[in-house]
């Protein structure tokens, strides 16, 4: 005889299923758009280094690397920002601003690094403004920070107008663009492998992190769930800042020189990249080594595209056009995923009234 109970009201199983666990872990690590994208860095590197005469040298290495430090830089708080299902237009104008400003105060007389500290302070200024309109004043993000572009820049503009300064410390110019030995790979990069464990820590090992990827999913639930919604994000805000003002100190040790238009539309190569290394613009979805990845990708892809003289314009075209494929690819495929699935039942409800 048997237990009626249990006939009716069969026990649950223990055991749960994850569909993302459900796969092997190799399945997991290489079949995702982060790893898509190192496989594509590595043939553009390969292809461009056998076919492009002296690109595979330490000197063309070290200026890749030198010219890709901005925008690794900056892309670290972006991609937290863009998981968040938020975004900072005004990077490259608060790079301006601090780039302007160190050269202003050093002008006057200031000595360098007290002069970087007060653009490094204005950084974190512009952060909290952007960071207070959003959560604060309740702001979409994108219409606040299209609004500080041109404020920051404006103000940049208007500090220095048509002037430069230039003639900084020989050290601070010749400490940025040294390299180890003939490796080709510039000091600078120690400060952005630094950074970079710095904000993958952050994003990935913390509840902090798991609190952004909470609110890119649902703003609502993760509130609910006990995530501080707001001040997270004005933490991300500031951080945007702060590292876009290091990023402008770097560009101005860099080229050697301060001025009001500089880094000007670097923030279209920061959200390309970001987004071609797989981070979803809706929020919710992204990993670090994929941006990282995706930045290198554009690097390598412009300085092929320079030595073989092709101009700033068709560039432009090119990042453009990778910035609207990373968009729409993830959609496309997100929809190509439930076609082929859906045809599948429609050819199996089919096949047994064609039989009959």
């Amino acid at each position: 005889m048997t237990d009626s109970s249990t006939s009716l009201h069969p026990a649950p199983s223990r055991s749960r299923a994850y569909p993302y666990y459900s796969s092997p872990a190799w399945k997991r690590f290489l079949l995702t758009r982060e790893f898509a994208v190192v496989i594509a860095l590595i043939i553009v590197a390969v292809g461009a280094s056998t076919s492009i005469r002296k690109f595979s040298s330490p000197l063309t290495l070290g200026y890749l690397l030198l010219d890709a430090t901005p925008i690794l830089l900056i892309a670290l708080p972006m991609t937290l920002i863009l998981i968040s299902a938020e975004i900072d237009l005004s990077v490259a104008s608060i790079v301006g601003l601090s780039n302007v400003t160190l050269g202003a105060l050093f002008d006057a007389g200031w000595p360098v690094e007290l002069a970087a500290l007060a653009a490094l302070v204005l950084g974190i200024l512009c952060g909290a403004i952007n960071g207070l309109l959003v959560t604060v004043v309740g702001l979409p993000s994108l219409a606040v920070t299209i609004g500080t572009l041109a404020l920051f820049r404006g103000i940049a503009v208007g500090i220095l107008g048509t002037k430069s300064v230039v003639n900084f410390p020989e050290y601070w110019t010749t400490l940025t663009t040294s390299i180890f030995g003939k490796s080709g790979i510039p000091y600078v990069i120690v400060l952005v492998v630094i950074l970079a464990l710095a904000f993958v820590l952050l994003l990935h090992f913390t509840p902090f992190g798991r609190g952004i990827f909470a609110i890119g999913r649902n703003q609502e639930v993760a509130a609910f769930s006990g995530v501080k919604v707001q001040r997270t994000k004005f933490i991300l805000f500031v951080l945007s800042g702060l590292v876009s003002a290091l990023a402008g100190i770097y560009f101005t040790f860099r080229y050697g020189s301060a001025r009001g238009d500089n880094a000007q539309g670097l923030e279209l190569t920061v959200i390309a990249a970001v987004l071609l290394g797989g981070v979803s613009i809706f929020g919710g979805k992204g990993a670090l080594h994929g941006v990282l990845a995706g930045v290198l990708l554009i690097g390598t892809l412009q300085s092929a595209l320079r030595f073989v003289n092709v101009t700033s314009d068709v560039i432009n075209i090119v990042v453009g056009a990778l910035l609207v494929a990373s968009i729409v690819s993830p959609s496309f495929f997100a929809w190509l995923k439930g076609k082929i699935p859906r045809a599948a039942r429609e050819r199996a409800s089919k096949a047994p009234a064609s039989r009959g």
